[in-house]
């Protein structure tokens, strides 16, 4: 099997899209609008996500 040539640790934001869904629905709820507040916190997280990957392919 071949073997990478960096060993570095590589970056995950997938977290972040499932934070963002999470507390969009929370407060989304909190201003009666929870559809809303979870695609917007869906559409950050994912903002937040894209942007660790594209920080992570320029690293290595």
């Amino acid at each position: 099997m071949s073997e990478t040539q960096n060993s570095q640790p590589r970056f995950a934001g997938g977290i972040f899209i499932a934070f963002g869904l999470l507390i969009g629905a929370i407060i989304g709820i909190a201003m009666d609008q929870a559809s809303a507040g979870t695609v917007i916190g869906m559409a950050i997280g994912t903002v937040i996500a894209v942007v660790i990957w594209i920080m992570d392919r320029k690293r290595h």
